[in-house]
């Protein structure tokens, strides 16, 4: 007898929206692997396919190996959003490294987003790139209380023009009364990540670049003590005179000493379908790209063609069939508690992917062993890869001093050796601080 599907899931597309709705620049499964090259990039993400792009214009030659097919992991099962601001928040960047480096490292994500915004306007990218502005919304009164200490540091020390949003006048940002108000910085971008990513892999090739689907990396084989390793692929071999590893969550053996460094939380995204033009101007009128400020945060904004995105760390639970099905159900819920009106509105489309967070949720990149790596967004993986994609091109090209994190400590997860078997207890920890903050 034939199993049934609950009447929910009929129809339910269970990809990510941004690949289904976005053309591929090219099939890269069967290109021929060379034999050497200068620089090899494991991994066809952001990180990968910028880094890629920005070496072959350096003169190197590069080839990019991939597990699976362009954009598959997480820069192609993210919110499609750009935006500003450290991961742990400039106050407390502040506290932990000073003003000068706290500064420092908040202005290399101004110079992300204005990279993926130079690489849209000079090549004429089609990726429905706009820069609507990010809105951080308080889940709690003493969440926006917080907000306007950030607020004046950020006006005062960095020059970023942010904007607070008080209760009375949330209605003007959000059709939605569950917020205290929200701190809005302009600066922050959205685009579909779908169509840039092949975009990126287009732009790498033609500047000389070799990309290779369906190639995994097996075994990494130092020659010497140098930099130069043999990369033993499911395709065969290659020769490199310089290594870089961008595979974020999804990084596993043989990049051992970077996993244990990595923790891979799943973050879950449902879609909805079409919504009327009326409807969307009263959820976001101003296109906002958003999330909130829970540990266990929502994060959404409106497609390209108006549908509401609506995605959080559902569950602390790695990204499965099942596993995702289940979170959407979860997002599903919480989505009609924030925006009443969405309530029985269809979901088109429900995916999880994994987000890569480090211990003290900083960018981490640098080099270990004679492999070069950058990874460790945080949840800001959209601009940050792309330009620490640039970022490592410039460091194996020569130019060491391009990397500000190169110094920063990276310590190892305790424990942490294979699966992430601590998610369900961080899952339990975070649930238990949106409870009491």
């Amino acid at each position: 007898m034939a199993t049934r599907l609950p009447a929910q899931t009929v129809g339910l597309k269970t990809s990510s929206y941004w690949l289904d709705t976005a053309t591929p620049s090219g099939d890269y499964r069967h290109t021929t692997l060379p034999q050497r090259v200068d620089v090899a990039i494991v991994g066809a993400g952001f990180t990968g396919l910028s880094a890629a792009l920005h070496a072959a214009k350096l003169g190197k030659s590069v080839a990019v190996l991939e597990a699976n097919t362009v954009n598959w992991g997480a820069s192609g099962r993210n919110g499609g959003m750009a935006t500003t601001g450290l991961a742990i928040g400039f106050g407390k960047a502040i506290k932990r490294y000073g003003e000068e480096r706290a500064i420092s490292y908040f202005q290399e994500y101004n110079h992300a987003i204005d990279l993926i915004e130079s690489l849209v306007t000079e090549n004429d990218l089609k990726v429905d790139y706009t820069r609507s502005g990010k809105m951080t919304l308080a889940w709690k009164p003493e969440h926006y209380e917080g907000f306007k200490g950030s607020a004046e540091k950020l006006k005062r020390l960095v020059g970023q023009p942010v904007q607070l949003v008080p209760k009375s006048e949330i209605r003007s940002e959000i059709g939605s009364d569950v917020y205290h108000g929200a701190i809005v910085d302009p600066l922050g971008a959205g685009l579909h990540v779908g169509k840039f990513g092949h975009e990126l892999a287009r732009l790498a090739v033609e500047a000389g670049a070799s990309i290779h689907e369906k190639a995994r990396v097996v075994d990494v084989k130092r020659i010497g003590r140098g930099y130069v390793h043999d990369v033993v692929t499911s395709r065969g071999t290659i020769r490199a005179d310089r290594v870089i590893v961008g595979t974020s969550g999804y990084t596993g053996r043989p990049f051992g000493w970077m996993q244990r460094r990595v923790v891979p939380v799943g973050s879950y995204i449902i879609v909805t379908e079409q919504l009327p033009q009326a409807v969307v101007d009263e959820l976001l009128p101003n296109r906002r790209m958003a999330s909130d400020s829970k540990n266990f945060l929502y994060y959404f904004r409106i497609t390209p063609d108006n549908r509401l995105l609506f995605g959080g760390r559902a569950r602390f639970a790695m990204s499965s069939p099942d596993s995702d099905l289940k979170s959407g159900e979860i997002l599903k819920k919480a989505m009609g508690e924030v925006f009443p009106r969405l309530k029985g509105t269809r979901i088109d489309y429900t995916w999880g992917g994994l987000v890569d967070i480090s211990m003290d949720q900083m960018v981490h990149a640098g080099e270990h062993d004679g492999l070069f790596y950058s990874m460790n967004y945080s949840g800001h993986g959209v601009q940050m890869a792309t330009w620490m994609g640039k970022v490592m091109a410039d460091v194996v090209g020569g130019n060491t001093a391009a990397n500000i994190w190169n110094d920063l400590p990276n310590p190892a997860v305790p424990g942490h050796f294979g699966p992430p078997w601590f998610l369900p207890l961080a899952g339990a920890w975070y649930g238990l601080l949106d409870k009491i903050r």
